[in-house]
This record gives C-alpha cells, structure tokens and sequence, in this order.
C-alpha cells in the first residue's frame, strides 16, 4: 500500500531523507537543534505527547494539564488522529514496542 501525500514535493523528500539518516538520538539532537528553533522542537514534542495521553483516553482537562497545551492544539491532535495519515498512530505503536 503506498500513501501518497498533499505536501509530497522534492524539498520536503529531501527533509525526510536526512531525518531518515540519522542513525541514534545524539544525531537526532545535533540534526534538529540546528534546524529547528527550541520553540519549534518543544512544539512538536509537546503534540507527540498530547497524541499518546489522546491515545490513552486521558480527557482535555487531563492532558491541558499534563501537557500545558492548549485545547485548540488537543483538539487540532484529536482530529489528526480520528480523520489523519495514522502517523501518530504508527509511531506511537512503535516507540510503545520499544518500551
């Protein structure tokens, strides 16, 4: 089965195939500290987070809690995963794998 993306363009392959390259965590943190900003890598760590406590049924409150995100980003998580690509879903099986 091949998915087939909206944002599918050569620069964006590009992206992937550097996150694709990094080969441990260390590199993870050397890649993304240079092409992120910090706000931009606690943002996105912050949604992997809402989309695990989603996935665990913890309520708005809860994870607003948890999490300090706002509603509009758990609600924006939520639909990402009842109507998205599954790629929350996938990955948050995997790293529960790995746990």
């Amino acid at each position: 089965m091949s998915y087939e993306s909206k944002l599918k363009r050569a620069d964006i392959d590009e992206l992937f195939k550097a996150v694709l390259a990094l080969e441990n965590e260390e590199e993870c943190y050397r890649f993304f500290e240079d092409i992120c900003t910090i706000n931009e890598i606690h943002a996105i760590a912050q949604r992997l987070q809402v989309a695990k406590y989603l996935s665990q049924k913890k309520t708005y409150g809860e994870i607003e809690e948890l999490t300090k995100a706002s509603t509009a980003t758990i609600s924006r998580i939520n639909k990402c995963l009842v109507y998205g690509a599954d790629g929350y879903s996938m990955i948050l099986d995997r790293i529960k794998e790995d746990d």
